[in-house]
């Protein structure tokens, strides 16, 4: 994992998170390059260190021996999500805690740089692109088996977004839009989609139900465009819908790309340009300048039409989806995303997939902006209720949670605001947004529901962990390189059943004193 650059920083960050843990106060502000932090002097150099009702010191901070062994996930350009304190949390904490974090945010980025080099080669993370092999793929690589405790060195934690290479995927092609070697279940799938398609009003509840257990590669650009909203379902109505947003959007880019530098949206931008080049989920691709610069006018013109949250870390990576399912209809059928050289595009057919991209994106965001908005009381909304959730359906691992002092913020915070993408292939991650659309509020409700299987899906391996650092190591760390649909199906099938049982029950989820 990566390391920190200083031990000043390691200790400060672990401090960060127990102290202000038992801190009474307000609720727990978020720092990013919307809401800067007041510039304060640090004045309590004895983080680290617990202390009992009476001031005087007691054992030392699990989590702050768990940074001196070890860094956590965060650190591979995570750092400021995690600049909250707790739900009770004081002001004065909120602004020196956030000073710390900010002031060794660019060494620890310089020095990931350095530690971590990216390569760019065909990994794990390749998009799922033959849907018709996919049973023979998962008997020829099954799921590979949890490591033992405290080694988890192919979890996605880092693996996923460094590209680590200890996985090579079999050579696969697409399928065209129905060919002969296309199975009979899935020809008569693709002649469901073209009929709902072609039809002159679409039939929206019909292709939610066709969509939820996947999508077709060839077919998935047009439904994730109307699932999502951005197309009508009126058949005639979608090329006109397409040339007006697309004309749209860049009407944006030639009114405000270039107050980028400009003093009330540079450090949104600064910050923008910081996160790019983390987006290594696709490594090679996300390291050549038309896709970075693709990236920095979508956040730039989001963030600035979107002043109540503006742009925060993680709203990055919402855009890879979009991105490489939208591209994906311009490249030839053998050659896979991550390999794509996009010079060799058109600009046109560039500037078509960026319009749909941040229109899309636009469209996921607006049903969960609170996850962004000052604080993130989304976010916080959904961990203390996935806390609960798990107390009702696996009692013994909250328990051990509980016990060895892992609180789940500590965790689940990025899987709540990446949804996920950095704990999942990004195959997975497509194919988990595939249900995700065709739910109603998917990404909003299901996606709890989705967080409380994924945990109980280790929690025998998080049993096994005996202390603090174990328990968080595996839980940042998780072994899921070598997922694939198979995994999320019964993923899937778990979080629907939980949803069957608690979402129209939502009492249950109520503490209960």
């Amino acid at each position: 994992m990566a390391s920190l650059s200083s031990g000043s920083a390691r200790e400060s960050k672990a401090g960060f998170w127990k102290k202000n843990t038992s801190v009474p106060g307000s609720i727990k502000p978020v720092y990013g390059a919307q809401h800067p932090p007041p510039q304060t002097d640090i004045t309590s150099p004895g983080w680290p260190v617990k202390k009992d009702d009476k001031g005087k010191s007691g054992k030392r901070d699990p989590f702050h021996d768990f940074e001196n062994k070890t860094s956590d996930a965060w650190d591979d350009g995570d750092d400021d999500l995690i600049q909250m304190a707790s739900l009770k949390m004081s002001l004065r904490d909120v602004q020196t805690s956030a000073k710390v974090v900010l002031d060794n945010h660019s060494k620890r980025a310089n020095s990931q740089q350095q530690q971590h080099p990216v390569r760019g080669s065909s990994s794990a993370n390749s998009v799922h692109t033959d849907e018709s092999s996919s049973s023979a793929q998962q008997q020829s690589h099954p799921p590979t088996q949890p490591s033992p405790p405290h080694h988890h060195p192919s979890g996605p934690g880092l693996g996923v977004r460094l590209n680590s290479g200890g996985y090579q995927p079999p050579k696969m092609t697409s399928i065209r839009y129905v060919t002969n070697k296309t199975p009979d279940r899935e020809a008569a799938r693709m002649e469901k989609f073209k009929a709902v398609f072609t039809e002159p009003s679409l039939d929206l509840t019909e292709l939610r139900k066709l969509c939820w257990s996947g999508i077709p590669k060839s077919v998935r650009p047009t439904a994730w465009k109307i699932l999502s909203g951005y197309l009508p379902t009126a058949a005639d109505r979608r090329q006109e819908t397409l040339e007006r947003k697309r004309k749209e959007y860049f009407s944006y880019i030639d009114q405000y790309y270039e107050t980028r530098y400009q003093d009330q949206h540079e450090e949104t931008f600064r910050q923008i340009l910081k996160d790019i080049p983390r987006m290594t989920s696709l490594a090679h691709l996300f390291q050549e300048r038309p896709a970075q610069e693709i990236f920095e006018r979508i956040l730039f013109i989001w963030a600035i039409r979107h002043p109540a949250s503006g742009y925060v870390q993680g709203i990055n990576d919402l855009v890879t989806p979009f991105f490489v399912v939208f591209l994906s209809e311009y490249i030839e059928n053998d050659i896979e995303v991550e390999n794509c050289d996009l010079g060799q595009l058109p600009q046109s057919t560039r500037n078509l997939i960026e319009a749909d991209s941040f229109w899309c994106m636009s469209k996921l965001l607006d049903g969960i902006q609170d996850n962004y908005t000052f604080a993130q009381p989304g976010i916080q909304m959904k961990i203390n209720a996935l806390s609960e959730l798990i107390k009702r359906i696996d009692a013994p691992l909250h328990a051990h949670l509980e016990r060895h002092d892992v609180q789940f913020l500590q965790f689940s915070f990025r899987w709540m605001n990446n949804l996920l993408m950095r704990e999942i292939p990004l195959r997975c991650t497509i194919r988990l947004w595939d249900t995700y659309q065709a739910e109603l509020n998917g990404f909003a409700d299901f996606h709890l529901y989705v967080c409380a299987a994924f945990l109980k899906r280790f929690s025998e391996d998080a049993l096994r962990e005996n202390d603090f650092q174990g328990i968080l190591m595996l839980l940042q760390n998780l072994p899921t390189l070598h997922w694939r649909d198979k995994e999320i199906s019964e993923l899937l099938a778990e979080a629907f059943k939980l949803k069957y049982m608690f979402a129209d029950a939502p009492r249950h989820l109520l503490h209960k004193s």
